[in-house]
């Protein structure tokens, strides 16, 4: 399997956008940045409310949009924020063994720094949205990273920056916050403006780990097989 340049496929193109459009969105997917070096410039209202839309037209399962987003305003809330991150900054670097030290010199976040942070949870009360999710449950969470990337990807093509923070406990993150019993936080996303985008994921310029060749990661008619 070999990747297509999208501009110059022979696919169809009845529904097609045009070619510079359909550029500009594998652009933007190829460019995107886990982000954690920000300016703490304001991130300009409008803007933030078109993010926040792009994120309310992600796919869901069943339709039950079981996003929720808080926007954290309050600067001692943000302290407490950074704080429950450092905790499991800590804890992670304890359970990655040898690797530990050098997980510590990583920047893991840009809480301080961003110009917004917003933690986004899944609703309450999903019990009773079984379409697509009586096998699958965590479907719900599917729906939510997909309007997570929407964030992502829209943020980009505006050019900001974009984090996605996953060490915290959740527990704490949802007492702290007034969620609901039943809600589950699941990300604090940094967001702001940034002096420049990495030329590649952090953490492959780190050394951390590589992106690996997508040819081993699909398979056809079975695990293991490939076309060909």
């Amino acid at each position: 399997m070999t990747e297509s340049t999208p501009a110059g496929s022979a696919g169809s193109r009845e529904h097609a956008f045009s070619a510079p459009e359909i550029d500009a969105i594998y652009r933007v997917i190829r460019c995107r940045r886990d982000m954690r070096h920000f300016r703490p410039d304001p991130v300009d209202p409008a803007v933030l409310q078109r993010l926040l839309a792009a994120a309310h037209c992600a796919p869901s399962v069943g339709y039950m949009q079981p996003w929720r987003f808080i926007r954290i305003a309050d600067p001692g809330l943000r302290r407490q924020l950074h704080a429950l991150v450092d905790e499991e900054r800590r804890a992670t670097a304890d359970a990655l063994g040898e690797r530990g030290s050098e997980f510590m010199r990583l920047k893991v976040e840009g809480l301080r720094e961003a110009g917004e942070v917003l933690v986004v949870s899944l609703m309450p009360d999903r019990d009773p949205y079984v379409f697509g999710r009586r096998t699958l449950p965590d479907m719900d969470l599917a729906s939510v990273a997909c309007a997570i990337q929407n964030v992502w990807l829209a943020a980009r093509a505006e050019g900001l920056g974009m984090g996605w923070v996953s060490l915290f406990d959740p527990e704490a993150l949802r007492d702290l916050l007034g969620i609901p019993e039943g809600g589950r936080p699941v990300a604090i996303l940094c967001l702001g403006h940034v002096e420049a985008f990495y030329d590649a994921p952090m953490l492959e310029q780190e050394g951390w780990d590589t992106r690996r060749p997508l040819e081993e990661l699909v398979f056809e008619d079975g695990w293991g097989q490939h076309d060909g």
